[in-house]
Formats: structure tokens, C-alpha cells, sequence
């Protein structure tokens, strides 16, 4: 079934306001190799490797000019809701791959790029590089869905999600919070700090 632009809108409209600051982790994915999904109890997140037992480290789509994979897109963490609502008119449950799915407003007004996450007892900052959907995107879900993603008007949105990286290691489950501790792109709001992160699993 195709969707028009305005339909799609509509959708996401009825969807009910995200949080600003705190959200939740509703999932936690990796990607061993190519085209597969596990979703452990427990995710380690690393500065240097990334998250644990996904193949960032070992196969990614973006490199440095030493040839090291780009630790901007170590982390790549969707809308949950906007995820579900496209499963849903598109009728393709599968997993985007994405490393975390979390309920929090992923939109450039409130996280720019250089905005610090606190996900777990794990410390992450937002990338400036986009996620605006691939391929394979379009593949399971439609050149439609792909478009509208992608439209002038949505990028801001982050409709397809964000890259991160790790800034300081820790652990994350499904039902970790996920909070904003620091803001400071021109034209955010006001920043927010926090002392560096506490380990709240116990």
C-alpha cells in the first residue's frame, strides 16, 4: 500500500508527545554480521568498540582517513513510537538494527548535535552525521516511506533516528532511562549539566 506525505503526517501527529529530557529505553539491539539482530539482557558500551558483540567495530559504512571506523556512528538509537507506526502501516514487524529504541524527542530542537545522553550508567554524545535511512530501509518499508523521511521538512525531525558516540562506557538494559544531562548547540535550550555518570543499576 502506498501513503501519501499528508497521511504520514497525520499518523505521526496522533502519536503522543515524547519526552524532552527523560525517556525510557524500550530496546537494545546488536548486529553480529550482516542482516542479524540479538538483543541481550545486558549491552556494554565502549569508547573504543563501540557497543559489544555489534560488528561496528569490525564492518561499518563509514571510516576515518586512518582507515579506524568513525566513532560518530557507533551508536545508532531510534524514535520507538515512529518506529512501531511505520511497522505498523507498512506491515513489516522486523528489528531496524538500530542499537537502542528509546521514547525520548530525537528531534534536532531538542537534541542538536553535541548533546550528551545519559543511557544507562553510559555516558553518549549525538553525531552530526545524519540518519536518513538507506536502502535496506526502503526495502522492508517503501521508496515512500523512504521520501517522506527524507523530505525538507521532516530532516529535522530525525524521523530515521540518530548516531551517537560513546563519550564514557557503561551498561544499558531495556527500561533504562535515557536523559538529557547536556545541551549547549546554538539554539537549544538552555544547557543542562550533570556530574559525570553514576551507576544506577544497582
Amino acid at each position: 500500500m502506498s501513503w501519501t506525505f499528508a497521511a504520514l503526517d497525520a499518523r505521526l501527529a496522533a502519536l503522543p508527545p515524547s519526552h524532552n529530557h527523560e525517556g525510557i529505553v524500550t530496546c537494545v539491539c546488536v548486529r553480529p554480521d550482516l542482516d542479524q539482530r540479538a538483543f541481550p539482557d545486558v549491552l556494554e558500551l565502549c569508547p573504543r568498540r563501540g557497543a559489544i558483540g555489534d560488528r561496528w567495530k569490525r564492518r561499518t559504512w563509514m571510516y576515518l582517513p586512518d582507515g579506524h571506523p568513525d566513532p560518530r556512528v557507533q551508536v545508532a538509537i531510534a524514535h520507538a513510537p515512529t518506529i512501531a507506526l511505520i511497522q505498523d502501516l507498512t506491515g513489516n514487524p522486523g528489528h531496524p538494527g538500530d542499537t537502542l529504541l528509546v521514547d525520548l524527542d530525537l528531534s534536532v530542537a531538542n537534541v542538536p548535535a553535541g548533546t550528551r545522553l545519559r543511557v544507562g550508567t553510559s555516558i553518549l554524545e549525538v553525531s552530526d552525521v545524519e540518519n536518513d535511512g538507506c536502502a535496506k530501509f526502503a526495502a522492508r518499508h517503501g521508496a515512500e516511506v523512504l521520501a517522506w523521511i527524507r523530505a525538507p521538512t521532516n530532516r529535522s525531525r530525525r524521523l530515521r533516528g540518530l548516531f551517537a558516540q560513546v563519550i564514557h562506557g557503561g551498561v544499558v538494559r531495556r527500561g533504562d532511562a535515557v536523559e538529557v544531562v547536556r545541551r549547549t548547540a546554538p539554539g537549544a535550550n538552555a544547557p543542562i549539566t550533570t556530574d559525570p555518570p553514576a551507576d544506577r543499576s544497582r
